[in-house]
């Protein structure tokens, strides 16, 4: 854990707030957590200025997009050598289709996230971005039907270690 930062209470509850609503004001931030805005605005300059706060991002809803359908592609490229998975990956990650895009261990080297209009398009994505690729070896297809947002990110909590005394 080299390249983990030391949090406060004070970082930790502007982290969760944060990530809860990316929109809060300094001030609201400052209230909710009993310090001064000045004070809090020095926190979250610090924790962008280490990496903690890697940046703000807009949520859409892909339906509204006409985007309502999503998949997982698990996605095996063979041969699994650098000088093809490097053009496979920027061409992945620049489709309008891709959401996210995994490296993975296992059977499996990458697990692609799309969301496309019906399942007519995600079966065009797959044959004319993924099938007719030459290191494409296999393509499985897992429709999502539902998906949730989970708690924010925390460090782990300092473990409790019993002495065998």
């Amino acid at each position: 854990m080299a390249d983990s930062v030391v949090l406060d209470a004070v970082d930790l509850h502007i982290l969760r707030l944060l990530q809860n609503d990316a929109r809060s004001t300094y001030r609201e931030l400052a209230a909710e957590v009993g310090v001064a805005p000045s004070t809090c605005l020095d926190r979250v300059a610090r924790l962008r200025r280490t990496g903690v706060i890697l940046g703000h991002r807009l949520q859409l809803n892909p339906a509204k997009l006409g985007r309502g359908l999503e998949a997982l592609l698990l996605v095996q490229v063979r041969p699994h050598r650098r000088e093809l998975i490097g053009p496979f990956v920027e061409r992945v990650r620049h489709l309008p289709e891709s959401r996210a895009l995994f490296h993975l261990t296992g059977p499996d080297d990458y697990l692609v996230h799309v969301a496309v209009a019906d399942p007519a398009d995600l079966q065009r994505l797959v044959l004319d971005e993924f099938t007719s690729r030459r290191e494409v070896a296999r393509v499985e297809t897992r429709l999502i039907f539902q998906q949730w947002e989970c708690g924010p990110l925390l460090p782990p909590a300092p473990s409790t270690q019993v002495s065998a005394d």
